[in-house]
This record gives C-alpha cells, sequence and structure tokens, in this order.
C-alpha cells in the first residue's frame, strides 16, 4: 500500500519547524497521542489511541530515523502494534518546502502493510479514518501555530506583565529529532488504519 500527501501551513518554514519540536505541541495536536518517549538519538515511542469503524485501540509503535536534513526532510521507519486490533509497518519520506515567508509545504510519501482486525475493515472505512485523522492532526497544530502567533503580537505589545510566558515553549524545545518523530507518530497513525 502507497499513500502521500500535501498540506499547506500557514507559518514560516522555521516556524513550523519549531512548533513541531516541542512535544507539547505535538501531544496537542496528534489526535489521540498518550505519550511520546524519545529512546535513543533516532528511536522513539509512543502511544497512541485511535478508533476506526469497530476496532479500537491503544497503538505502541515505534519509530527509527535517518536522512535527517534539518529543517527540510527525513526518512522514517517504523512499526506499530495495537494489541488483537492489529498492527502496521511502513516508512516515509517527509519534506518541508517553503512557499513563500508565511507558507510552509509539507510533502510526504509512504508505504504500508496492515494485518489483524484493521486489514479486515473495509476500504472505505479506513480511507475515511486515514482522513479524519490527519485532518484533525492538521486543524489542530495551525490552531496552535494561529494561538502562538496571536501571542507573539501581544508580547510586543506594552503590558504590565514581567513575566514572559512566550518562553514557556521555547524552554521545552527538544532535538529536531522529536519533530520528525511527531510527525512519524501521526504517519504511523495513518498507517495503522490506511489499507
Amino acid at each position: 500500500m502507497e499513500m502521500s500527501g500535501e498540506h499547506k501551513i500557514k507559518a514560516s518554514k522555521q516556524e513550523v519547524w519549531n512548533n513541531l519540536n516541542d512535544p507539547e505541541v505535538l501531544k496537542e495536536a496528534i489526535p489521540g497521542c498518550e505519550s511520546i518517549e524519545k529512546t535513543s538519538e533516532n528511536e522513539l515511542i509512543a502511544t497512541v489511541k485511535a478508533k476506526v469503524g469497530p476496532v479500537s485501540a491503544k497503538f505502541n509503535g515505534k519509530v527509527t530515523l535517518s536522512n535527517i536534513n534539518p529543517p527540510s526532510s527525513y526518512t522514517i521507519s517504523g512499526e506499530g502494534q495495537g494489541g488483537p486490533a492489529g498492527f502496521g509497518k511502513g516508512s516515509a519520506n517527509v519534506s518541508l518546502e517553503e512557499e513563500d515567508e508565511n507558507t510552509t509545504i509539507l510533502r510526504f510519501s509512504a508505504t504500508a502493510q496492515v494485518g489483524g482486525k484493521l486489514a479486515q475493515i473495509g476500504t472505505r472505512l479506513v480511507d475515511g479514518a486515514a482522513k479524519k485523522i490527519a485532518g484533525q492532526f492538521f486543524e489542530n497544530f495551525a490552531k496552535i501555530l494561529e494561538s502562538d502567533n496571536t501571542a507573539e503580537k501581544e508580547d510586543i505589545l506594552p503590558n504590565d506583565k514581567e513575566a514572559d510566558t512566550s518562553n514557556k515553549r521555547n524552554n521545552l524545545k527538544i532535538s529536531p529529532f522529536m519533530w520528525v518523530s511527531g510527525l512519524i507518530i501521526v504517519i504511523l497513525a495513518l498507517i495503522l488504519v490506511f489499507n
């Protein structure tokens, strides 16, 4: 099975990179994400709760990164287990391209295999669930970026508060590995439900 997609994000390439590098943002944006944990320089594990038609399960996924070219592209490979619900494994090439200074295009192409109950669900149902999960991620992510941009504009305006909350997320930034990993989780979720 193969799939590909493209999404325009109303933010600069660097803003997209920075926010996808933030574990709080990723956990908030990924539908059903319960945890994200870096286990080594190039590996990550995550738990995502997903429902596709009658199949509902927690999927534990492990991903490995290669060909990392910050902040432009990477290759991911991974596998996820959802107990009796099934399993998935696959790989994807992902790239970020700046269309203009305020718009970034995220592109991906992936190959995947699924098994178990997930493989037995009808293609239309699986396709619909995959599109819904991806749509929710990008909608959530865009809202987070918009709220961050609003907060930045408010920080520029004079105010009486001395506390700087705009750096709260910056203090939680982690390596470029994490933003890639967050995207991997979304793609793994798609791989797990896309047949």
